[in-house]
Order: C-alpha cells, then structure tokens, then sequence
C-alpha cells in the first residue's frame, strides 16, 4: 500500500474517531465542527435528503436529551481521494440509551475545508445489498439484507 494511500486513511480514520467520540460524549458543538455546513445526507428511508440544519436540529436534541449512548464505526473501505477531498465506506453503529442500537453502512466524502479541517459534505446511507457487495457485512444486522430482498420482489 503506497505512503499516499496510508495517509488518506489516516485522515479518514482520524475523522471516523473524532466523529464517534464528540457523539458518544454528547459534545455537540464539537461533533458539529466535524460537519460542513453544505452537507447533504442521503438514503435514509422517509427522506430525499438531509441538510445540516435538520441533522443539527435533531443531534442537538438527542444531544441535550442524552438520548445517544455512543457511536462506533468499524471497517474502512476507500473509494477516492485527492489533495482536497476523501471518498470512504464504513460500517457506523448508533448506541441509543434505550439498549437499541442501529448499524448501517455508510458511504463519506470529507473535504478539506478552508480553514483547515476536514469535514463531511456529503454522507449516503448504503443499501444492505451494497454492504455486503463492498465486505463490509460481518457485523451488520442481517434485517437490512432482508428488506432489501422484499424491495425487490
């Protein structure tokens, strides 16, 4: 594995990690400075897409409600970089207070931003299908690979 490589992964593992420590910790402003201001989340079922206002609105709530027990993010695939912009998948599990707990596969574009941080602006939510398609199955819940067989009958 080229220097290059290892040092986008670095990067991307450095975000995953400072990601999943401010939500576990419930530290919203921090968590939020990991997420650009033009971010666009997609593939979460019930909506085309999420702004940064609407995930804000609602992380700060979970956040002030201590709803979020922790965040996990195991397995790192790369799909792209370049000097200004990282492309990866992984698997993000959501611990919530109740004992439930959501993993999903998850697709991330940081970008380089002007002032020196990385931060997300583009997150889509994979299909199971998907998951298991790029390896990055062996820990999520088998229901995902399920509704996406009944999706397609």
């Amino acid at each position: 594995m080229s220097e290059v490589i290892k040092k986008y992964q670095a990067i991307a593992q450095q975000w995953m990690d400072a990601s999943a420590l401010t939500a576990s910790n419930n530290d919203f402003e921090a968590h939020f400075n990991l997420i650009s201001p033009k971010v666009q989340v997609t593939g979460v079922p019930g909506f085309e897409s999420i702004s940064y206002d609407d995930w804000a609105r609602a992380a700060e709530k979970d956040f002030k409600e201590g709803t979020l027990q922790g965040v996990s993010y195991e397995g790192l695939k790369m799909n792209a970089h370049n000097e200004t912009q990282i492309m990866f998948k992984t698997l993000e599990t959501i611990f919530v207070n109740d004992g439930t707990k959501k993993t999903q596969g998850v697709e991330i574009l940081l970008e380089l931003e002007e002032d020196g941080v990385w931060r997300v602006i583009q997150e889509r939510v994979m299909t199971g299908n998907e998951i298991r398609h790029v390896g990055l199955i062996n820990v999520v819940d088998t229901d995902l690979l399920i509704r996406d067989k009944n999706k397609d009958n």
